[in-house]
């Protein structure tokens, strides 16, 4: 797909043009400089046609800067997959050094692409003050408010009318899975380790990570995108902006995905917070996988595995379907385990029963272990069925649900895990009335 790149210093709004252009408020917008780190890619659509555009990190000379060597380094990956590279400077800010550096060295490395000079922040011109911007040598430029929208459709325009006549590929639909945890565990790690590429940041720095990240690849043929997420640190301490905003975008992120790797830190023991981000995870609903990372550095012996997931099962006892995983993503250890989980994960997701199948697991579940007296009733489940949902999600209809007792509900939800190998994912059970209907 047609790429296009936006370039600039910090703090020139190239997040917020970002935004304005996929209309939608995706990347993090801060007065803060140094708010993007990594690369951030969204599709835009325009006049019927669609371009990938990527966000990047400010751009700065200064490389004693936190972070601003690999966030240059990252600014140069983006440049050399871009089709189109709009350079973006501030007109309230007008032209520095840092402006004339990264005119240099686009002029240097994009000798081949087309650069589009964007002047951002251009509410209230005097034509007086525009002659600065030649002097960056990109011939004529677009004038834009990206916070007002001011200019964007003829920016638009010029983008789109670059793009080969030759009909637009509409992307291919890849399973979707988000990489949650306290900071420092080492998402981004991951990330890069399943990409075989520098994709994201990797400091041990903590909250290096701000964005969730989308980054699309194919394993084993198999199409996939998996979105690295900030750090989500303990509810009082999200305090400032940048923090705020990065947890609901984690948020988000889960409510996008079709399944989540939920990973901890093998040389720390499970804190509350790990608890809290398990808590996102069964609230989402969604299949979950435990990724322990770190794992290569724990001194083991025959008992070590086991008694992990032990301590494991007892924390997070009501993700206690969610398959358990041991890593190393620096030295890029069972990575493959991952993909061979995801895969299984997925083909429970699509278990169809039949209504015959169930009903013959619910009578034979019944007499095997009949339900106790509750509430002065016994329940009575009568047949049921599977219902179209995101998780396999069944329906039983009984003489009453108030009788069922929480413990046989869970002995009919593991019957049907164990008969219908659904032992990886969440499933929903709901028990109504005999009388009532249910829509399939």
């Amino acid at each position: 797909m047609f790429k296009v790149a936006l370039v600039g210093k910090p703090n020139v709004g190239k997040s917020s043009l970002f935004n304005r252009l996929i209309n939608h408020k995706k990347a993090i917008i801060c007065e803060q400089e140094g708010t993007t780190r990594d690369r951030n890619y969204s599709i835009c659509q325009w006049v019927g046609r669609q371009f990938k555009i990527i966000d990047t990190g400010g751009v700065l000379n200064n490389l004693n800067l936190p972070f601003q060597d690999v966030v240059n380094q990252q600014v140069n990956f983006a440049i050399e997959e871009a089709n189109i590279i709009l350079f973006m400077v501030s007109y309230k800010e007008g032209i520095n050094k840092n402006d004339h550096y990264i005119a240099k060295l686009l002029k240097k490395n994009c000798k081949n692409k087309k650069i589009i000079l964007v002047v951002n922040k251009s509410e209230n011109v005097d034509q007086t003050k525009l002659k600065q911007f030649y002097s960056l040598k990109f011939g004529n430029f677009f004038l834009v408010s990206a916070s007002h929208g001011l200019g964007t459709g003829d920016l638009l325009d010029a983008i789109v009318a670059c793009i080969p006549n030759k009909q637009d590929k509409k992307e291919e639909t890849s399973f979707k899975f988000c990489i949650v945890g306290k900071p420092n565990v080492g998402k981004s790690s991951l990330v890069n380790a399943i990409l075989n590429e520098n994709r994201v940041i990797v400091s041990p720095q903590a909250n290096t990570t701000r964005d969730s990240i989308d980054c699309k690849f194919k394993y084993q043929k198999k199409s996939y995108t998996i979105i690295d997420t900030a750090g989500i640190r303990r509810k009082g301490k999200i305090s400032e902006y940048i923090d705020k905003y990065a947890y609901l975008r984690t948020k988000e992120a889960i409510s996008r995905s079709n399944l989540i790797i939920m990973m901890l830190d093998a040389t720390n023991e499970v804190s509350e917070q790990d608890k809290i981000i398990g808590g996102l995870a069964y609230n989402a609903n969604i299949p979950t996988i435990i990724v322990i990372n770190k794992w290569d550095v724990i001194k083991k012996n025959n008992q070590t595995y086991n008694q992990f997931k032990k301590i494991l099962n007892s924390h997070f006892e009501y993700l206690s379907w969610a398959p358990i995983i041991f890593i190393s993503a620096k030295n890029k250890q069972k990575i493959n385990i991952i993909f061979e989980t995801i895969e299984m994960i997925k083909q429970q997701l699509a278990v169809k029963v039949s209504t015959a199948s169930l009903n013959d697991v619910l009578a034979k579940a019944q007499i095997t272990n009949p339900p106790p007296k509750f509430k002065n009733g016994r329940i009575n489940i009568h047949y049921g069925t599977q219902i179209e949902s995101q998780i396999p999600t069944f329906v039983l209809f009984t003489n009453d649900p108030k009788y069922l007792h929480f413990s046989y509900a869970r002995y009919i939800e593991n019957q049907i895990r164990s008969n219908f190998k659904l032992q990886y994912v969440p499933i929903t059970v709901y028990y109504k009335d005999k009388n009532s209907r249910i829509r399939k």
